[in-house]
């Protein structure tokens, strides 16, 4: 490990960065605290492509997450409850989700079916799907023909998603941690 801290302070005079910083004072630290930032970048573009694509192909202003809980919606053609898409998408804000889904409805995107709190299920409408074929559309056009122009890219996806699946697990239990020993 002091030969990785060596070999990054010798990069980063070589570089002329300085990449330390209060999250970020090994060299693990530094991989960490980068691919965090990476993360949050992807995030925001992501939310900018899928806002971006879907106000292409409807009349509508949508968050990313909105988008996504369309999508999720569409998915596999079979109705989704609050339940559902809480899962699929690791969320557990669920006002907020049941607000974009106002707003889906609203727009004339998704339907709401039943009654009580087991027994609603959303599902896209005939609009809805229109604009979910479109989306898809344009996203081949846009981004996974320029994905498919990028030589050896697709494995690189898949090693990325093996790892940010495993993230996504290692996030989740230590957030477990932080809460259980949370100070009062």
């Amino acid at each position: 490990m002091a030969k990785k801290i060596v070999q990054v302070q010798k990069e980063n005079a070589e570089s002329g960065f300085d990449y330390r910083w209060h999250l970020a004072q090994s060299a693990v630290e530094v991989d960490t605290t980068e691919l965090e930032f990476a993360l949050m970048r992807t995030f925001e573009g992501f939310g900018r492509w899928q806002s971006e694509c879907l106000a292409s192909v409807c009349d509508l202003a949508a968050t990313g997450p909105e988008n996504a809980l369309l999508h999720i919606i569409r998915m596999n053609d079979r109705p989704k409850t609050i339940k559902d898409l809480a899962r699929l998408t690791n969320r557990d804000d669920v006002p907020n989700i049941q607000y974009s889904l106002r707003k889906l409805i609203g727009a004339g995107l998704v339907v709401r079916h039943g009654a009580g709190r087991s027994g609603v299920t959303y599902e896209v409408t005939e609009e809805g799907r229109r604009v979910t074929d479109d989306y898809g559309v344009l996203r081949r056009r846009l981004l996974l023909a320029e994905i498919a122009s990028l030589p050896g890219f697709s494995d690189r996806l898949a090693e990325a998603t093996r790892t940010l699946n495993v993230l996504s697990g290692l996030y989740e239990e230590i957030s477990r941690v932080a809460a259980t020993h949370r100070r009062a």
